[in-house]
């Protein structure tokens, strides 16, 4: 659902420059301040937090979260991840390729024997991380009067990851095995299924082990079933209207987490200093492919010019939108520096960074350079 700005990076990835810098970011407080100002601007709706990695984090919300009852948005309160969920995945699949239970080139009926796509011995979890697996594709489901697929409406027992990896995502594929690039949502619940499968324990739970206890990210968490919003805000889409309801649930490993900005710009200076993963894994995590526009494992990976900064900044990116929340999560590795941006406007155009100018590109800017650097 809404993924047009989750593959942008794909048609035009090859501007990239090759270097990436290497200086300081402005004081975080300067930051904070700028992105603040850039925000209000431009009259988002949400929460901004940016993380440096000595600890310190600035977060600020904005404007409301339900516009009819003029409830406010507060720091500190919980968000749909929405597809940032991808990137707990990926990190998760690493972590097993170092324990020996993963390897990113075996395929899929490797682990899942039972699955029952014609494609299982030849899709790799390679490829099920760079959306090249060819599976079908929960957005072509029918769609309900609201324009929801029905596949997002669903409850109960067959939503898990692995009931749809051995239903749904087990259909007639769309296309051949690394053929191109296509953004679909049952490549990480196949990839949430074999989690499930190696690890002998529920993908909620490997989160929890993993992920959220040993950083202490006491907010996350999976969305319950029959949940419409995964949050506290209200999302909104084209004319001001509530965006029509959707069982977060259904998104499962591919885009059902919560939590709070605070805790997601704590999972990035996690692996930014090498909490969660060797240095060996991560950089096979963060490799972009410049043949599929810079999309590395479960996030884009490129270096980017930005207003500022005299060289470009190396980016780490994942974005989010599901149910009217758009999600931005941007880590820049060498400054030692992420931010992480949750709206509750569907409508709201956040532009590309390769185009130098648009939302994210000032927002980049203002969190990562000095704005009297040359």
């Amino acid at each position: 659902m809404h993924h047009h700005l989750e593959i942008a990076l794909i048609t035009c990835g090859t501007v990239f420059a090759a270097g990436a810098a290497s200086a300081a970011a402005p004081p975080l407080a300067t930051a904070g301040a700028r992105v603040a100002a850039v925000a209000e601007a431009a009259q988002l709706a949400g929460e901004i937090a940016v993380a440096d990695q000595g600890g310190a984090i600035f977060d600020r919300a904005l404007g409301l979260a339900d516009r009819e009852a003029r409830r406010p948005h507060l720091a500190g309160t919980r968000w749909l991840w929405a597809s940032v969920t991808k990137q707990v995945t990926a990190v998760l699949v690493m972590k097993q390729v170092e324990a020996g239970r993963i390897s990113l080139d075996s395929s899929i009926a490797s682990y899942l024997p039972g699955f029952a796509g014609v494609s299982g011995g030849k899709v790799t979890v390679r490829q099920l991380l760079q959306h090249t697996s060819g599976l079908p594709n929960p957005d072509d489901t029918p769609t309900d009067a609201a324009g929801v697929p029905g596949f997002y409406s669903e409850t109960g027992a067959r939503i898990g990851d692995a009931a749809r990896a051995s239903g749904f995502c087990a259909g007639a594929p769309k296309a051949a095995p690394g053929a191109a690039f296509a953004y679909n949502n049952c490549d990480y619940l196949v990839l949430g299924a074999i989690l499930e499968r190696v690890s002998g324990r529920s993908y909620g739970a490997l989160v929890d082990r993993d992920i959220a206890k040993p950083l202490a990210l006491r907010s996350l968490n999976l969305s319950r079933d029959g949940r419409p919003h995964g949050g506290v805000a209200t999302g909104y889409a084209t004319g001001g209207k509530r965006y029509p309801p959707v069982n977060v649930a259904t998104f499962g490993a591919a885009g059902a987490l919560t939590g709070t900005a605070r805790d997601l710009v704590t999972l990035d200076r996690a692996l930014v200093a090498g909490s969660l993963l060797s240095p060996a894994s991560r950089a096979v995590l963060w490799q972009g492919d410049p043949k599929l526009g810079f999309e590395a494992l479960g996030v884009w990976s490129f270096p980017a010019r930005l207003a500022g900064c005299a060289a470009p900044v190396a980016l780490v990116e994942r974005r989010g939108d599901v149910g009217g929340i758009q999600v931005r999560n941007v880590i820049a590795p060498d400054l030692g520096r992420s931010i992480a941006i949750f709206i509750n406007d569907d409508t709201v155009d956040f532009g590309e960074v390769w185009q130098g100018r648009g939302l994210s590109y000032q927002l980049l800017s203002a969190a990562f350079c000095e704005p009297s650097a040359p």
